[in-house]
C-alpha cells in the first residue's frame, strides 16, 4: 500500500493515509501523491495564513487542495472558498478539485458572472467547496446572499492581485472579521519585486507565514525541467529608420520647446521617460489649479500630451511593426477631425508627423515586415520542421499586431496558427470566454500548433506541454515575464526565445524586468525573516464596532464600481440594490441623493447630464442632495473654464435649491450616507418606499413614472411602452406577446411584467 503524509494542526504527529482512502467518514485527496515540498508547505498552511510562492506548473492548486481537506476534517461542517481572477481559471480549478478531492461532485460549486445571483445563493447553501471569481463573492456579500461565518478556508489564487481596491482585499477583510475559524492561503508564482507591494499583499491577506520555492531549491529541483532562454537581437532596416527619423524629429522639437519655456530642466533630452513626462504633466496641472494664468502652463500641458501620443507611435514602429503603427496613426488622423482636443489636432498638422505617416502608409501598402516578424516566421518554420507536433506560444502586446502575425504564420507550411485575445473591445478583435475555452481545447488536443496570444494567456491558464514560448518583445514587468516564461517547461524541457530590437525601448525593458526579478527574490527572503515582527499586531474586527440596529440604504446597482458599497457593508449597513432612474441612493421616504466624484461632476457639465439629473432628483424627492466626492481641485481636473463650473454649482444650489455636500473619499461618503440615513430613519421610520411619491409632475410624467416601476422597465423603456399602448391601463392589460413586440422589452422582461401584474397579493404573517 502506497502511503502519503498529511499534517493536521490538531494532532501532534503525522497521520498516514492511503492516497485514495483518507479515513472512514473523512474527506480525502485522490488521484495524486503529494510531493515532499507540497507536504512541507502544507505544514505551514496548517499553522497559519500562508503565502505560497511556487514556480508555474509545480502544483500550487494541489497544495491548496491538501489544505482544504485538512480544514474540512478539522471543521467537518464548514465550507471552503477558492477564489481566482478569471472565469476560465475558475473552471480549471473547479475541474481540478473534482478530480483531486474525494467529495460528491454536486457539493463542488462554480460561481461566475454568468450564473444568476439567485442560483448562486441556492448553490452556496448546498455546497461544501465553492470556486468563484472574487467579484461574484463581493457582490453576493454586499447583497446578503452568502455568509462567511462558516467558511474555514479561503484560497486566493494569483494572490499578487491582492492590492489596492481589487476584490481580494475587501473579501478577505470581510472574511477575517466574520469567520468563526478564518484561514487564508495565497497562491502565486510571482508576487512582484516592489517590497511595498509584497507587504501590501501580505497585509491584505493577513499572511503569517511565507513559503517560497525557486527552481533551484533542493526539494523542488527534481520536478523542474530545464528552460533554455535565448535573446535574439534584430536591427531596424533603413526604410524603418527613415520613418522613425520624422517621429523622433517631432519629439525633439516638442522637448526643445519645453526646455526653452523652462518646463523641462535637463541638458540631455534623449532619455526622457514616460514616467517623467507624466509627473511633469501632473505638476503643471497642479500649478494651473492654483490660479496661475501663465499661458505657457496650458501650452506645456498640451505639448506633453502630444509627446506621449507620438512616443507611443514611435515605440510601435520600432518594436512592433508597420501594421499596428499605421492603424494607430490612422486613428489619430480620424480623431483629429472629430475632436476638439488641441493636442491631437496639432499632431496631425505637424509636417514631421505627416511625413512619417506618408512613409508608414507606403510601408503598409507594400506589406513591409518588421525584422522581428521576419525572424519570428523563420523561428517557427524551423521549430515545426524539426517536430510537426510541437506546441508554440507567441506572445505579443498588441491585438492589431497579433492579428497580422497570425495571418503571416498561417502561410508557412505545416503551421496552423490561431489568435488568442481577451474579450471584445470597441473597434477591436475579441473573443468571448466560450470561444477562448474552445481555442484552448483545440490547442490542447493538437488541432493547431501555434497560439498567438496577448497578455490574456500569461496568467494561470492550463496549457500543457508547450514546447516553445516566444516573446515578440521584452516586457518591463517581472510578474508578467515570469508568467509568460512559465507556460513552458512544465512536462519536459522548454525553450524561451525573446525578440529584441537593438537601440530601442526593448533594451530598457529587458534589463528592467531582469533587475526586478532579482530584487523580488531578495525582498521575499528578507520579508520572510521579518514577517513575524511585521504582522505582530492584530486588527480589531469591524463587527465589534457596530452595535446599533442596521440602517437600510437603497442604492442603484450601477454605482457598485465606486467602492462605496463595500464601505457601507463594513459599516454594517443593510444594502438593497436595484435600478433607480432618478437617484443613486435613497436614504428615506424623502431623501434621495445624486452622487458624483469631482471628475464625474465636471464630465457631467461637459456632456450636459448634470442639470437634467438634478431636475429629476428635485422632482422626485422632498429633500434632494448632491454629494461631490474627492480632494482634487474641481477647477483643474479638466480643461474647463472656471466660470462654467461656478455656473453649474450655483444652478444646482440656487436655481434648483439642492444642497451640495462635499466628501473626501469613499470612506467619508459612506459615513455621510450612513449618518444621514440614521437621522432620517430615526425620524421617519426604517420602512419606506423606494418608489417615493412624486411632486409637481405633469400627467405625461406621472404616466411614465407609473410604468417605469414595472420590472426591468425604468424611465427609458416606459416611453416606448406608452407610445405603443397609448395609456397606463392598456400597458397593464397587454398580453405577454404584445409586450414582447416593444423594442427593448423581450421575452424575459415581458414575462416578469406579466408575473408581477397577475400574481395575487399575499400578506405574510
Amino acid at each position: 500500500m502506497e502511503l502519503v503524509c498529511c499534517t493536521c494542526e490538531f494532532y501532534k504527529h503525522a497521520i498516514y493515509i492511503n492516497k485514495n482512502v483518507f479515513f472512514k467518514y473523512m474527506v480525502a485527496i485522490k488521484n495524486f501523491t503529494p510531493r515532499l515540498y507540497q507536504e512541507t508547505i502544507m505544514a505551514s498552511c496548517a499553522k497559519g495564513n500562508c503565502l505560497v510562492i511556487l514556480p508555474t506548473g509545480l502544483g500550487k492548486t494541489k497544495t491548496a487542495i491538501m489544505a482544504a481537506v485538512q480544514r474540512l476534517n478539522s471543521y467537518p461542517s464548514s465550507k471552503i472558498l477558492f477564489l481566482t481572477v478569471t472565469k476560465p481559471l475558475a473552471e480549471q480549478i473547479h475541474n481540478e478539485i473534482k478530480e483531486c478531492m474525494d467529495i460528491d461532485e454536486d457539493k463542488i460549486a462554480l460561481f461566475t458572472g454568468s450564473v444568476a445571483p439567485s442560483k448562486r445563493e441556492e448553490m452556496w447553501k448546498n455546497s461544501i467547496v465553492t470556486v468563484s471569481t472574487p467579484q461574484c463573492i463581493e457582490n453576493d456579500i454586499i447583497n446578503n446572499r452568502i455568509e462567511l461565518d462558516n467558511v474555514s478556508l479561503i484560497v486566493a489564487d494569483e494572490a499578487h492581485n491582492a492590492v489596492k481596491d481589487y476584490s481580494y482585499t475587501w473579501v478577505t477583510k470581510q472574511y477575517h472579521s466574520k469567520s468563526r475559524f478564518p484561514r487564508i492561503i495565497g497562491l502565486t508564482a510571482s508576487p512582484g519585486s516592489d517590497l511595498e507591494r509584497i507587504q501590501e499583499v501580505c497585509k491584505n491577506l493577513y499572511i503569517e507565514e511565507i513559503e517560497i520555492r525557486t527552481d533551484q531549491d533542493p526539494d523542488v529541483k527534481p520536478y523542474v525541467h530545464d528552460i533554455d532562454i535565448s535573446w535574439l537581437e534584430v536591427n531596424l532596416s533603413t526604410i524603418f529608420l527613415e520613418a522613425t527619423k520624422y517621429l523622433q524629429n517631432f519629439l525633439n522639437d516638442r522637448l526643445e520647446k519645453l526646455k526653452q519655456w523652462g518646463i523641462l530642466q535637463r541638458k540631455d533630452l534623449r532619455y526622457v521617460s514616460k514616467t517623467e513626462l507624466l509627473e511633469l504633466q501632473a505638476q503643471l496641472r497642479g500649478r494651473a489649479s492654483t490660479g496661475e494664468k501663465d499661458f505657457v502652463i496650458w501650452n506645456a500641458i498640451s505639448v506633453l500630451a502630444e509627446i506621449m501620443k507620438v512616443s507611443h507611435g514611435l515605440e510601435l514602429l520600432e518594436t512592433q511593426g508597420v501594421v499596428p503603427t499605421y492603424k494607430y496613426m490612422e486613428r489619430l488622423n480620424s480623431d483629429a477631425s472629430a475632436t476638439k482636443t488641441k493636442a491631437v489636432k496639432n499632431i496631425v498638422k505637424d509636417l514631421n508627423f505627416r511625413s512619417a505617416f506618408v512613409k508608414i502608409s507606403k510601408l503598409y501598402e507594400d506589406k513591409v515586415e518588421h525584422p522581428k516578424l521576419i525572424e519570428l516566421q523563420k523561428i517557427i518554420e524551423k521549430e515545426i520542421k524539426e517536430n510537426p507536433d510541437k506546441k508554440i506560444i507567441a506572445f505579443n502586446q498588441y491585438r492589431d499586431n497579433a492579428v497580422d502575425i497570425v495571418e503571416k504564420l498561417s502561410k508557412i507550411e505545416n503551421v496552423s496558427a490561431k489568435l488568442f485575445v481577451g474579450q471584445m473591445k470597441k473597434n477591436e478583435t475579441g473573443l468571448s470566454q466560450k470561444e477562448q475555452r474552445a481555442i484552448l481545447d483545440e490547442f490542447r488536443e493538437g488541432k493547431f500548433n501555434v497560439l498567438v496570444a496577448t497578455s490574456i494567456a500569461e496568467q494561470g491558464l492550463d496549457i500543457p506541454e508547450v514546447d516553445t514560448v516566444i516573446f515578440y518583445e521584452p516586457i518591463p514587468s517581472e510578474i508578467r515575464q515570469i508568467q509568460r516564461r512559465g507556460r513552458t517547461g512544465r512536462h519536459g524541457k522548454g525553450k524561451v526565445i525573446v525578440l529584441m530590437t537593438k537601440g530601442t525601448m526593448d533594451e530598457g525593458y529587458r534589463w528592467s524586468a531582469f533587475h526586478k526579478e532579482k530584487r523580488m527574490h531578495r525582498n521575499l527572503n528578507d520579508l520572510k525573516k521579518k514577517l513575524t515582527l511585521m504582522l505582530n499586531t492584530t486588527e480589531e474586527k469591524i463587527t465589534n464596532y457596530i452595535k446599533e440596529n442596521k440602517i437600510k440604504i437603497f442604492a442603484d446597482y450601477r454605482e457598485k464600481g465606486t467602492g462605496i458599497f463595500k464601505e457601507l457593508v463594513e459599516l454594517n449597513v443593510e444594502l438593497k440594490l436595484d435600478s433607480f432612474p432618478n437617484s443613486d441612493y435613497i436614504l428615506s421616504s424623502r431623501v434621495g441623493i445624486e452622487f458624483k466624484t469631482v471628475h464625474d461632476f465636471v464630465e457631467s457639465i461637459i456632456d450636459g447630464r448634470l442639470l437634467q439629473q438634478v431636475r429629476n432628483l428635485k422632482n422626485n424627492f422632498e429633500r434632494p442632495l448632491l454629494i461631490i466626492e474627492g480632494m482634487e481641485d474641481i477647477y483643474s481636473v479638466r480643461n474647463v473654464h472656471a466660470n462654467a463650473i461656478r455656473g453649474a454649482l450655483s444652478a444646482v444650489a440656487v436655481d434648483f435649491g439642492v444642497p451640495i455636500l462635499h466628501t473626501k473619499n469613499t470612506k467619508d461618503t459612506a459615513q455621510m450616507l450612513k449618518i444621514i440615513a440614521k437621522r432620517e430613519q430615526e425620524e421617519t421610520g426604517a420602512e419606506f418606499s423606494v418608489h417615493p411619491e412624486k411632486k409637481n409632475l405633469s400627467i405625461k410624467e406621472q404616466q411614465e413614472y407609473i410604468v417605469s416601476s414595472l420590472p426591468g422597465v425604468g424611465s427609458v423603456l416606459s416611453k416606448p411602452l406608452l407610445k405603443r399602448f397609448k395609456s397606463v391601463k392598456k400597458v397593464v392589460n397587454a398580453e405577454q406577446k404584445e409586450l414582447e413586440e416593444v423594442e427593448g422589452i423581450g421575452n424575459r422582461k415581458a414575462e416578469k411584467i406579466r408575473d408581477i401584474l397577475d400574481r395575487e397579493y399575499q400578506i405574510l404573517d
